[in-house]
């Protein structure tokens, strides 16, 4: 299997199957077999065209004068591939058309024929040309997302939540960063790692360090559980839990919504050195399976259960956990640099229900705390109606705001925190993280 043919599986994949690309390319470069330069390849041609989805789209619908949704997924995801090659990659313009025209195979002669037309054309006109040519008959912010390659009401969010923070300036900046690959980040699991012992650049997080070049898993540290891949966004949002005040031997710890579990390993290894009890929740079975993997270099390991996190807080769980990480399921648009086909694979009208799980979380995790104790609500994605206006219903569930901003910034001195109140926000073009939401709540004590 070519690289060419990994990649364009990969995008068709999540086109079609709605599969997520982290985690099928690596598999799928395994399964082939591919060399260190053929995996790079299949890497940078897959994100890429997911990244620049938004403009491969333009460009092919005008080359073929058709929108891209009359065209049957195979093609469709080859045109993509092929798309990529023509404009982001360095790849001569014959090899770009004939490669992946191939990859259709000849059984189709219609089709290979459609598919060979539409590229050559692409070929016949630089695609900036294209591109501006395209954008000039569409309004500001539509022009804006078809050059940064978001959907526009994603870019409209985006400039909403900068404008909270008076840096709607900035919305510029963090489209650029979308769509900068970003480099892999690692954290030192306590009590198993130093994040001294590998000489590597520092990251935003105490426990993090850049990740050298190269597949991570080879690094003999990560290979064996005690270093994991992990942005630094999300080491900061479980520590800003663990470490917002001194851990009494014996507390109880929850992660309500747990899979995959990167978030839950680091918890489990925190809990492990300070004597706690962790408990990790996850509604879908093979998603806990992922969190029972990510925990299995700690000792002691946390109790993996499979439900509903809405249930917690009667029976017996009421009041029961000491710290509650509540990493709220979301749209994903802060990790947009990492998971780029996360920008397409939601709709505005997804907002409002998941919203309204949030709060059902929320609540959940202000049952399930006892009185005194910590919960981190957290989200990987900045839409006030997943952040802000979620935390503002706090209060009526019994939940009062701790002064988030001050854990965050003793985690990590010197860190850019943009003015949000309690919470924190963070951005990839400022911090060099994913956009995570990060606010701490208290249930009052008596």
């Amino acid at each position: 299997m070519s690289a060419r043919l990994v990649a364009r599986d990969v995008v068709l994949a999540v086109d079609r199957d709605d599969a997520y690309a982290n985690l099928l390319l690596p598999a799928r470069i395994r399964e082939a077999g591919l060399s260190p330069a053929d995996a790079g390849f299949a890497t940078e041609l897959a994100y890429g065209t997911l990244r620049w989805q938004g403009q491969h789209d333009a460009l092919i619908a005008d080359a073929a004068g058709r929108p891209v949704d009359e065209i049957d997924p195979e093609t469709r995801a080859t045109l993509r591939i092929g798309s990529h090659q023509l404009s982001r990659m360095r790849v001569p313009a014959h090899a770009a058309v004939h490669e992946t025209v191939a990859l259709l195979g000849r059984r189709n002669k219609g089709r290979l024929g459609f598919a060979n037309a539409v590229l050559r054309r692409l070929s016949e006109e630089p695609w900036e040309q294209r591109l501006a040519r395209i954008a000039e008959r569409l309004g500001a912010d539509e022009r804006l997302a078809l050059e940064s390659s978001h959907p526009a009401w994603v870019l409209r969010a985006l400039r909403r939540t900068l404008d909270r923070e008076g840096a709607a300036g900035e919305l510029e900046a963090l489209l650029e960063a979308d769509n900068d690959p970003p480099a892999v980040q690692l954290v030192a699991l306590p009590g198993l790692a130093e994040p001294g012992e590998l000489d590597l650049a520092p990251t935003a997080s105490p426990l993090g360090r850049v990740a050298p070049g190269g597949d991570p898993a080879r690094v003999p540290q990560v290979a064996s559980g005690a270093w994991r891949v992990q942005d630094a966004g999300s080491q900061l949002a479980a520590l800003a839990l663990t470490r917002a005040r001194p851990v009494a031997a014996g507390e109880r710890w929850l992660d309500l919504c747990a899979g995959p579990g990167g978030k839950t390993a680091l918890l489990a290894a925190e809990a492990a050195v300070h004597g706690a009890r962790l408990e990790a929740n996850e509604v879908a079975p093979h998603r806990a399976r992922l969190v029972r993997d990510a925990v299995r270099s700690i000792e002691p390991r946390p109790d993996v259960v499979v439900g509903d996190g809405r249930r917690y807080g009667r029976g017996e769980t009421a009041g029961a956990f000491d710290r509650v990480l509540l990493d709220a399921p979301c749209t994903g648009l802060g990790a947009l640099r990492r998971r780029p086909e996360a920008r397409w694979r939601k709709q505005p009208t997804d907002v409002p229900e998941l919203a309204a799980l949030q709060v059902e979380l929320l609540e959940a995790s202000a049952r399930a705390v006892r009185p005194g104790g910590l919960v981190a609500y957290v989200t990987c994605s900045p839409h006030l109606a997943e952040t802000r206006a979620v935390v503002e219903r706090a209060s009526a569930l019994g939940l009062e705001p701790v002064p988030t901003r001050e854990v965050v910034a003793e985690l990590s001195p010197g860190i850019a925190l943009g003015e949000t109140g309690d919470a924190v926000q963070l951005w990839p073009h400022r911090n060099g993280t994913d956009a995570m939401f990060i606010q701490l709540l208290m249930r009052p004590a008596g």
